[in-house]
């Protein structure tokens, strides 16, 4: 029975490569904010959602294994690269088995609902483990600019793909497992109708201001203003996933934070986090201002680039605050507002302060997933070999014209 089974999952894997190639050929299908919600709220039926998945699911994961196939060999060969790789391809091969399966079939369903749980399970740490990829390539080989920029590039499109399967696996499994959350009663899956902006920004606040008083024995106030231009006596509100703007939102006041704190260390009085949230016809924009003294310009696209961490290394299940130390922070959270064509920008003043700026879309509508798709386009991205700049560079040691004569 146990070669049996061997043999079968040898040939399940032989046909890995053929799926890949098969499904990578599809567009991954972009849904809106609103078609999530309208079929989550009105006409949620299982066997659609099952019919799209199996095959919406294996286009998403080719898609993007075909560009994990073209990083360069020695970031393909670390043990965290090839970990994360494996993961994939199981969770491939699980979709795979249901794509032959009758709809009509209750245990079927079941068996897919499991199966979507325990996709996600598995999908937990791809992040870190990621992470720790990137680290063991530049220590081994050290920083190239080619590959640095060809993995900044990959990062980008690899955990937009991440969230964007996290979405999907989540929708459903919260819709169809037979339960409610007692705590959201009237979230649809992992969607708020009504998701109160000004309520996610104090929950994330008050969860930072815990972390900052525990190392730092101190944190910087909150002051939030509100402006509805559609509807000035009503809180600003949005159809949004609210853990994505936990997500954000939580990391800004982290970095918010730890720079009022150590710059006003002597300051008998921290400044206060100024939050501003602005809700227009088409953006809702989120405005953090903290008095941390800035960054300097040179460095603003540094915060991020994955490559690029000023933090401690962290070991992988050592606990503590998410990502802490690959400082991932910024550029995953960049990604969350870009999911649905928003954006997170920063504007710094060395010597003054930061003001970080998240944009949403205000309509449903127009918050459509944002999904990388592997095609030429893409491809040249990887081929791409650094050429001489076009730009002169300043010299630290300016000529000196006065030697040079008119002939």
């Amino acid at each position: 029975m146990r070669l049996l089974r061997c043999l079968g999952k040898r040939a399940a894997l032989a046909g890995v490569p053929t799926y890949i190639e098969h499904f990578s050929k599809f567009s991954p299908s972009p849904l809106s904010m609103k078609q999530f919600l309208d079929f989550g709220s009105s006409n949620a039926c299982e066997k659609t959602s099952f019919a799209f998945l199996r095959q919406e699911l294996p286009v998403r994961l080719s898609n993007i294994m075909k560009e994990i196939n073209l990083l360069p060999d020695r970031v393909l060969r670390t043990p965290s690269v090839q970990l994360v790789q494996s993961w994939y391809v199981q969770s491939l091969l699980d979709i795979m088995e249901f794509h032959d399966r009758d709809p009509e079939d209750q245990a079927t369903l079941r068996q897919f609902t499991n199966a979507l749980v325990t996709i996600r399970n598995r999908h937990n740490d791809v992040v870190p483990t990621m992470a720790q990829g990137v680290i063991e390539y530049k220590e081994t080989y050290g920083d190239d600019p080619v590959s640095n920029q060809n993995i900044q590039y990959f990062l980008d499109r690899f955990y937009l793909s991440r969230i964007s399967i996290r979405m999907l696996l989540n929708q459903h499994t919260l819709l169809f497992d037979g339960s409610t959350n007692p705590a959201h009663p009237k979230h649809i899956g992992s969607i708020d109708p009504h998701c109160n902006v000004a309520n996610v920004v104090r929950d994330a606040y008050n969860m930072a201001k815990l972390l900052c008083d525990k190392y730092y024995m101190a944190s910087p106030e909150l002051e939030i203003e509100e402006v509805n231009a559609c509807n000035a006596e009503q809180p600003v509100s949005i159809v949004y996933v609210p853990s994505h703007l936990y997500h954000m939102l939580f990391e800004l006041f982290k970095n918010a934070m730890r720079a009022t704190v150590e710059s006003h260390e002597n300051s008998p009085r921290l400044p206060a986090i100024r939050v501003m949230v602005a809700l227009g016809q088409e953006d809702l924009s989120i405005r953090m201002s903290d008095r941390g003294m800035g960054v300097p310009l040179r460095k603003i696209e540094r915060l991020f680039s994955y490559m690029y961490s000023t933090a401690p290394t962290p070991q992988l299940g050592s606990g503590g605050a998410p990502l802490a130390g690959f400082g991932y922070g910024l550029p995953i959270s960049r990604l969350y507002a870009k999911y649905f064509q928003g954006d997170l920008q920063l504007f710094s003043m060395e010597g003054f302060g930061t003001d970080a700026v998240i944009y949403l879309k205000a309509l449903s509508t127009d918050s459509v997933e944002r999904l990388p798709v592997y095609n030429k386009s893409a491809w040249r991205h990887y081929q791409a070999s650094q050429e001489g700049g076009d730009w002169c560079v300043p010299s630290t040691e300016p000529k000196n014209t006065s030697t040079y004569r008119v002939p």
